[in-house]
């Protein structure tokens, strides 16, 4: 009985973050909050939130609580918003998604290897943590698309012993994926007014309204932000030579690259023409040109059908370089400017 009323009052509760989860718009800080909130319910130590990009699912979000402890909230990120996971390849996250099945599992390490919702072991070993109960459902909007996978893991007791996740729970957990579907929907519907037509990564009017925004938290926080230009060197070489197609192609190119090498919080915007910007949310100076320098030889090393192109990147950072988030953009053009006059192909930090 007691546990039925726990239900009801959790039924009520998921309509009021139903309520709140479709009222927000920004689509990372919507994705954090799925992951929370379906922890919370569940008293998970850890989850990943998957999206789908077609025939794969990408690491949106993860949250572990238990390496964060460890390690630090930004390296745990940094380890586990791996590479994508082809749907192709054994995994539970996979299975969820091609059979649209709630998978809840008492212990992962009992799944004989060659089932096909086995689970891997390698990422536990690589970080020291130990995955036993899991619940993973797939998050649906209301027409059947598949939008993504929701990945809880190690249930939690009141002594915070892993305990199996309760079956009650699993529609409980259903329920708030389907809501957090449609708020996702929502979101990337509005997402796509603030995305560039060709190159699909956000536009310059997204990244102005989101540094306000990290500059105001900054000033609450005291939580750094940095601010990469990125200019690609002797760009109009390509539209004259091979046409503005292929300059099309290649700043297309570039996008990919520079999303697949950032962090899923790191904003990557065309700042305009053959010019791009990273905005990095709680990152000091040093972790901006680090960023910047990594950019620069990834870009350097690609095979570009046209031939090879090269990067030279201005790096400002809010508090170190400058003192009002209105001066950053200016300081790393400076920045990028100073790059480009030393001779191309490298990062520039006033």
């Amino acid at each position: 009985m007691a546990l039925s009323m726990d239900l009801n009052l959790l039924l009520k509760e998921l309509i009021q973050i139903g309520i709140a989860l479709t009222s927000e718009r920004d689509l990372s800080a919507l994705l954090e909050r799925i992951l929370l909130e379906a922890r919370r319910f569940t008293r998970a130590d850890a989850g990943t939130l998957f999206l789908c990009e077609g025939d794969q699912l990408r690491f949106a979000v993860v949250q572990n609580d238990s390496l964060v402890r460890g390690i630090g909230e930004r390296e745990m990120k940094s380890r586990l918003q791996a590479e994508p996971l082809p749907l192709s390849e054994t995994s539970l996250a996979g299975h969820v998604a091609l059979t649209r099945e709630v998978v809840n599992i008492p212990d992962v390490y009992e799944i004989p290897p060659d089932r096909p919702n086995t689970f891997s072991r390698q990422l536990d070993a690589r970080n020291g943590y130990r995955t036993r109960s899991i619940l993973v459902v797939p998050l649906q909007d209301p027409l059947g698309n598949l939008l993504g996978v929701l990945e809880l893991i190690n249930a939690l007791d009141e002594r915070n012993r892993v305990v199996v996740f309760d079956p009650d729970y699993e529609d409980l957990a259903r329920s708030l994926a389907s809501l957090a579907a449609v708020a996702i929907r929502n979101a990337q519907l509005e997402d796509l007014s603030f995305k560039h037509g060709l190159t699909g990564v956000y536009n310059r009017r997204y990244l102005m309204l989101r540094m306000d925004e990290e500059t105001k938290r900054t000033a609450r926080s005291g939580q750094p932000v940095s601010l990469v230009l990125i200019d690609v060197d002797h760009f109009k070489e390509i539209n004259d030579e091979f046409g503005h197609s292929a300059g099309d192609e290649a700043l297309k190119e570039i996008s990919r690259l520079l999303v697949k090498h950032s962090r899923g919080f790191t904003v990557i915007t065309r700042f305009g023409g053959d010019e791009f910007a990273g905005l990095l949310v709680d990152t000091p100076r040093t972790g901006a040109v680090a960023y910047a320098e990594r950019l620069k030889e990834v870009i350097g090393r690609h095979a570009f059908r046209y031939g090879p192109l090269t990067v030279s990147l201005g790096v400002a950072c809010l508090p170190e370089d400058v003192a009002a988030g209105a001066d950053l953009v200016a300081t790393a053009d400076k920045a990028l400017y100073e790059a480009k006059r030393l001779g191309r192909n490298r990062v520039g930090a006033l």
